[in-house]
């Protein structure tokens, strides 16, 4: 990646220096807000905001190219309701009213198209997790807004309605969720005969929330009955101690595989095991007690460092006890996750091995020419033989493969939040600037190589200075995630904000950065 002489005088001598020492909790800096920066993520959130508004609204998602719109997550409106909880922390009250007008407004009893699947994860994550978040922040802290509070009372009602509709999901042999149900013309269920450990570990925290704001019990039962088989596995065995396979049965529970790893379709399940243990740590022991398995196993069997640059450290995926060096954004996620577990044990090993992963997988964003990390990328692992597992880097990417560590394999930016949710978590627990000098550099080019049309949109080869042009679509986690987490690394300090070891954590974000209070 070329860097402009006034970038390079930002950052000085602010660029990764892997790995860097971790304070402990009491030389930990006090994280400082850069109100600049911070108003330069907001005018980009207000922009794609009043993109989305003034051309798709109230459908799912912006074509900002086209300005046309999509109903891509059943026409229930996901952008609204996703950007909500990023409105009410940016203070955007504007926007939060307008959001709040039309939530009262959605059936989540049927969608408009006629057998338009619907994805429980997703739903899950986007909808529920945003319309409780919305509801937890504007009765705590956020209360302040200048809001109607017959619309703020909706969010929770809604929230109700929208799980009820889902609740079908679990009318499986064994309790394990169909991933797909539909509503419309009658409610069914998909049928199929498995889902992946993501696709229903990351629900608990959502529907336990649930049923802790509405006094109705059956929300947590059907989650937290569905994650009893990945907690006590049988079936296909655990390769490692913690890590488990990716698809599980909807008959019987059983695990069908023993492949997986910290990406796509098994990432958050690794995830919600500490975020249940923070939520309440008496009730949800045994989550901790897993994720510390996970983690351990994780150091010690999927740490992996790449012939020509041993100083960075990615994540293999495994099939079976056979690892392979191949990772992408969505695992970049997971240096967040060990922070946290080193802030909410106070064990310093899983905060510095954290540090080392964020770092690291920023690296897949500085090196690149457009200054954006791809979807995909693979290295050849320091310690293992070469094999077609463990595979020489292509002719054509030998010479970047020896500078930068790694090459991309799938060169797409959905403008995904991973990375910077990880330089977020460094930042909070160490109070270290540099983590806001590396996530602002990440921003610049976000925001340069993904700006089309009248919002931002996907690039199509990152390995291209220009992102090799753009896909016409723009995300709802765009504003949900990304924004968000770049915007809280420069805000002020708030309970809502994650703290560093030895201090309380007031909320626990869900995968899809919706901060969610936790139980007291």
């Amino acid at each position: 990646m070329r860097l402009s002489s006034g970038l390079a005088l930002i950052l000085g001598s602010t660029l990764p220096m892997l790995v860097s020492p971790l304070p402990n909790a009491a030389k930990r800096a006090v994280p400082r807000p850069n109100a600049s920066r911070a108003d330069a993520v907001r005018e980009v959130f207000q922009t794609s905001w009043k993109a989305y508004y003034d051309h798709a609204f109230p459908h799912d998602s912006l074509r900002p190219i086209s300005n046309t719109f999509a109903d891509d997550r059943n026409g229930w409106s996901v952008t609204s309701v996703d950007t909500l909880t990023t409105a009410i922390l940016m203070e955007e009250t504007e926007i939060v009213n307008q959001i709040l007008e039309y939530i009262p407004k959605i059936d989540f009893t049927t969608t408009k198209a006629a057998n338009q699947g619907i994805s429980v994860f997703e739903t899950t994550i986007r909808y529920l997790g945003g319309l409780i978040s919305g509801y937890d922040l504007l009765k705590g802290p956020m209360k302040h807004l200048k809001t109607k509070p017959e619309e703020v009372e909706a969010l929770l009602k809604q929230a109700e309605s929208l799980a009820d509709s889902l609740s079908i999901a679990f009318d499986t042999p064994s309790g394990v969720p169909d991933g797909v149900i539909y509503l419309n013309p009658e409610p069914r269920l998909s049928g199929a005969d498995r889902n992946s450990i993501a696709g229903f570990g990351t629900l608990v925290l959502e529907w336990t929330r649930l049923s802790d704001l509405t006094g109705n019990p059956k929300y947590a039962k059907l989650s937290q009955r569905a994650q009893e088989y990945m907690l006590r596995p049988t079936g296909s065995p655990e390769p490692f101690p913690g890590l488990v396979g990716h698809q599980v049965s909807t008959k019987d529970g059983k695990f069908l595989d023993s492949n997986g790893g910290w990406g796509g379709g098994t990432d958050s399940f690794y995830e919600y095991l500490i975020k249940m243990y923070l939520y309440d740590p008496k009730e949800f022991g045994e989550y901790k007690d897993r994720w510390i398995l996970a983690a351990d196993s994780t150091m010690e069997f999927l740490a992996s460092h790449p012939t020509s640059r041993e100083d960075l450290t990615f994540l293999s995926g495994y099939s079976g006890k056979t690892t392979y060096p191949s990772s992408g954004h969505l695992a970049s996620f997971a240096g967040g996750s060990f922070i946290l577990g080193g802030i909410v044990l106070n064990q310093d090993k899983y905060t510095s091995f954290g540090l080392e992963l964020a770092e690291s997988y920023y690296e897949t964003y500085y090196q690149t020419a457009s200054g954006v990390g791809p979807e995909g990328f693979r290295w050849v692992d320091s310690a293992q033989e070469l094999s077609a597992d463990n595979a020489a880097p292509p002719d054509d990417q030998a010479e970047f493969y020896d500078k930068a560590g790694f090459w991309a394999t799938s060169r797409g930016y959905i403008l995904r939040p991973e990375t910077m949710e990880s330089l977020y978590y460094a930042y909070r627990a160490t109070g270290d600037p540099k983590y806001q000098n590396m996530a602002w550099l990440g921003f610049q080019h976000i925001e340069r190589a993904c700006r089309a049309g009248s919002g931002y949109a996907h690039l199509r080869d990152v390995t291209k200075e220009d992102g090799g042009g753009h896909g016409d679509f723009m995300q709802s986690f765009w504003l949900a995630e990304t924004l968000k987490y770049l915007y809280l690394i420069f805000a002020p300090d708030s309970i809502v904000q994650v703290q560093g070891q030895g201090a309380f954590n007031g909320f626990v974000f869900n995968t899809e950065a919706h901060p969610v209070q936790v139980r007291r």
